[in-house]
């Protein structure tokens, strides 16, 4: 009887419910598609499939790559145990396309290079176990790199090793949890200077796998690596992107104002094609930080960060007029001068981090730190781990010395994403569009919005980043003029990660062009922690420094967990093109050799930093006249 009651009464609440109004748009969720989640990863990591790793140690292939960024514990393949505080959300093995598997194909004894004299000869320098040996192997091979002779050009090999990468993909691609996205690095690098591009697919296995991944031994040019780009998705009906980095090394060739081989000066197509190409730049990771330089910003305290400036992979020292052409402030700004002339702007990119380690590990904080390569792991063994010499030559044709140094390497970074889905499609349109950001290592998460009708109450709106969204354009967009009389303003918002530091300041780089057609840049403090004021020069006072050496501790006494700013352009001029990103500074830490001074007891050089301030750096926004 109780149940035939409960019955009765739930067939009345129906019938009632039926006839009662009933709101369509009660739930405010329904049909929002903007992306409401930050997830963090690294789209630049080396296996030991990768010449230049497996050949200097590595013993880990993209398979402990995956678990490692899962975040299960791995032992280096320097015997040290490894494990990140939290996993990664995403990752792209991008291992070099130039001879892929030599070193495992060596340990395995593969048939298909002992098939080929080179081959042969190399397995056994390296099996013999004899360091001169195993040297002449790996320079022998750098010397075909640079020469552009594949000593294995007909042999399968490639083929082998790249199934076996995107198996691997495949195998720990996680929809909703971790993605695993596929991708190779194409490692042009003419005259020995840097013009490398991570290659990144929005596809899985079955369309990867019905290409191979295009090496510099075919071509140095980027303009044959956008066709070959082209002719992937035509061929498989998927998607690729580029991404380069290291601009820092590349002696004034990555963002350069002629086209790499014709030397002809950029026109409308090439602008057209590498802003179609390559949506973002690769700003910060182990070889430098690549936002801006001191010499190209003078009154931006904050530009001298993670510096390699001396030279490139090759015997030429830099000059002072390389730089404009290597840094990503700078080809933004250029970016508007080409815009305004051509139609269409080649610089169009948003900014991303990533680690570049050889090592298969993911990992970025500075007290995990696992160097570039496995011979650079850590260890007591200053020699290597703080001294060993990653770039550069001390003679060169110049006479100067322009060597860079392991300690001088940064333990950065990070791509962040906005997203709606864990997934490799969610991923990658975001790359596409630049809804993206930058970080030196750290898992802050970072908000920017830009629009005309802004106001600092919006800041406090429950629906403030819905309200971005509909009023305005996030980190990556563009800000059309609104045909009336009216400013941009932005909000932001930056929180620090929960086992992470605190914040110091948001501020906001903007650059434009002026009336007389000249690129200008000024960097605006929006937002800070504590009671500080800006002095008579402007400058906001330091916000202090809490790190304690001995201990390579700090402490978040200083500095706020959260900053938010409303922040409307004092200089906007409706008929200059702007662009306009957000950087976000922590209070200092300690410096990843601090740490390993205390762990090893080693003594780091005089001229290393003991603190660094970590940053992050979005995407911009590009304001058009009308």
């Amino acid at each position: 009887m109780k149940h035939n009651a409960l019955l009765s009464a739930v067939a009345a609440s129906v019938a009632l419910a039926a006839t009662a109004s009933v709101a369509a748009d009660y739930s405010p969720h329904v049909g929002r598609t903007f992306p409401n989640r930050v997830l963090f990863g690294d789209t630049h990591l080396h296996t030991s499939y990768s010449t230049d790793a497996g050949m200097i140690g590595n013993r880990l292939g993209p398979e402990a790559a995956y678990r490692f960024a899962l975040g299960e514990e791995i032992v280096s393949s320097t015997g040290v145990k490894a494990r990140l505080a939290r996993p990664l959300d995403f990752l792209v093995v991008t291992d070099h396309a130039e001879n892929l598997g030599l070193a495992p194909a060596i340990a395995e004894n593969n048939a298909d290079l002992l098939a080929v004299p080179w081959g042969k000869e190399v397995a056994e320098k390296v099996r013999s176990g004899v360091h001169d040996n195993i040297a002449a192997a790996y320079f022998g091979w750098m010397q075909a790199i640079f020469a552009r002779k594949d000593p294995l050009k007909g042999s399968p090999l490639q083929q082998t090793y790249w199934q076996r990468i995107t198996t691997a993909a495949e195998k720990y691609n996680q929809p909703g949890r971790f993605t695993a996205l596929i991708g190779f690095e194409w490692t042009a690098q003419p005259g020995g200077n840097n013009l490398h591009r991570n290659v990144i697919f929005r596809d899985g296995k079955d369309r990867a796998d019905q290409i191979l991944p295009l090496s510099a031994y075919e071509t140095e040019d980027p303009e044959e690596l956008w066709q070959w780009m082209g002719q992937y998705e035509k061929k498989t009906g998927g998607r690729a992107l580029a991404i380069p980095h290291n601009g820092n090394l590349s002696n004034g060739l990555m963002f350069d104002d002629v086209t790499l081989t014709t030397r002809k000066p950029l026109d409308r197509d090439y602008a057209q094609q590498r802003a179609r190409w390559e949506p973002l730049v690769e700003v910060t990771q182990i070889k430098g930080d690549g936002e801006t330089h001191p010499a190209l910003s003078r009154s931006d305290e904050f530009a001298d960060f993670g510096r390699w400036d001396k030279g490139s992979f090759g015997p030429q020292a830099k000059t002072p007029d390389m730089l404009p052409r290597e840094y990503a402030r700078e080809a933004l700004k250029r970016g508007l001068a080409y815009e305004a002339k051509l139609g269409a702007n080649p610089f169009k990119f948003g900014m991303i981090g990533a680690t570049d380690s050889h090592t298969s590990l993911a990992a970025t904080g500075y007290d995990n730190f696992f160097g570039k390569v496995a011979l650079l792991e850590p260890s007591n063994n200053v020699e290597y781990r703080f001294n060993e010499v990653i770039a550069g030559r001390a003679k060169n044709p110049e006479g100067k010395d322009i060597r860079q140094y392991a300690w001088q390497s940064l333990s950065s970074g990070l791509t962040a994403v906005w997203s709606r889905e864990n997934t490799r499609e969610a991923i990658w349109d975001a790359l596409a569009r630049k809804e993206v950001y930058a970080t030196t290592g750290t898992r802050m998460t970072v908000r920017l919005f830009a629009g005309f009708d802004f106001t600092p109450a919006d800041l406090v709106r429950a629906d403030w980043v819905a309200h971005g969204y509909a009023r305005g354009v996030p980190m990556g967009g563009d800000l059309k003029a609104p045909g009336r009389k009216a400013t941009p303003s932005f909000l932001v918002s930056a929180t620090r990660a929960p086992d992470g530091a605190n914040l110091d300041r948001i501020q906001i780089v903007k650059g434009w062009l002026d009336r007389n057609g000249q690129p200008q840049e000024k960097v605006y403090d929006v937002a800070w922690s504590g009671d500080r004021k800006p002095g008579r020069d402007g400058r906001l006072p330091p916000v202090g420094n809490t790190v304690d050496v001995p201990t390579a501790t700090y402490s978040n006494s200083i500095g706020a967990a959260s900053l938010q700013a409303h922040w409307t352009d004092p200089s906007f001029r409706a008929e200059e093109r702007a662009f306009y990103y957000v950087r976000v500074l922590e209070i200092p830490t300690p410096r990843w050799t601090v740490y390993d001074a205390k762990v090893f007891g080693t003594v780091p050089p005089a001229q290393a930093p003991t603190a660094i301030q970590e940053r992050a750096y979005t995407s911009p926004v590009w304001y058009s006249p009308a």
